[in-house]
């Protein structure tokens, strides 16, 4: 696909700021997130077989690149963001996604919809620690619900708030929820250095 990109474009940085002085609960980000940070967030998914991936929270589309690079024929994919402009702006540049304007607490009926239960690999770029915690919750337990035994919930936390105790509980809490502890890997070319934290459900 000719118009993939890394999605740090000054037409994306334009939006993603745009969109979080609108909602900055929401979109918790002022810059795109490094080509290094998507690399490491989709690191270890094999997406040229068969099988079904959801993105949560997109943005503008770093992450949706990535995985766009690494799509199989018979790969489905599905992009979930609660932001109108940034849904329009991932079907302007990729119009085979199935891209859709929803929150990712829906997430079992959106799977359902497209009978793409259950689900290999999800992707979040959500704001959890900004999130209200009730919402955070409801989205985690439709993660843990539509995931398949062996699949992988990746998401990332910001270095400088990583022990903060609204991230600490956050991974504490999806830990319990899925049967074990993330693997994490520190990626220092992003602005600012980033987590990325995979964990991998339980076949058993």
């Amino acid at each position: 696909m000719s118009e993939i990109t890394n999605g740090s474009g000054l037409r994306e940085h334009v939006l993603l700021f745009s969109r979080f002085l609108r909602s900055p609960r929401t979109v918790g980000a002022v810059t795109a997130s490094s080509r290094a940070l998507a690399e490491a967030m989709v690191s270890g998914i094999d997406l040229s077989q068969p099988g079904h991936i959801v993105e949560l929270g997109p943005g503008t589309g770093a992450f949706t690149a990535a995985i766009a690079e690494r799509l199989g024929p018979n790969t489905r994919f599905l992009a979930v963001d609660i932001d109108p402009a940034f849904v329009a702006e991932l079907q302007r540049r990729w119009p085979r996604i199935d891209s859709v304007c929803a929150s990712a607490e829906s997430l079992t009926t959106l799977v359902a919809e497209r009978s793409m239960a259950p689900i290999d690999h999800i992707v979040s770029g959500l704001p959890f620690v900004s999130l209200p915690p009730a919402m955070t919750r409801q989205i985690l337990d439709q993660v843990a619900r539509v995931l398949r035994p062996g699949g992988t919930f990746t998401t990332f936390q910001y270095a400088h708030g990583y022990g903060l105790p609204p991230a600490v509980a956050f991974r504490r809490g999806l830990s319990e929820k899925l049967g074990e502890a993330p693997a994490v890997r520190l990626v220092v070319r992003n602005i600012p250095p980033a987590f990325v934290l995979t964990w991998k459900k339980p076949i058993s």
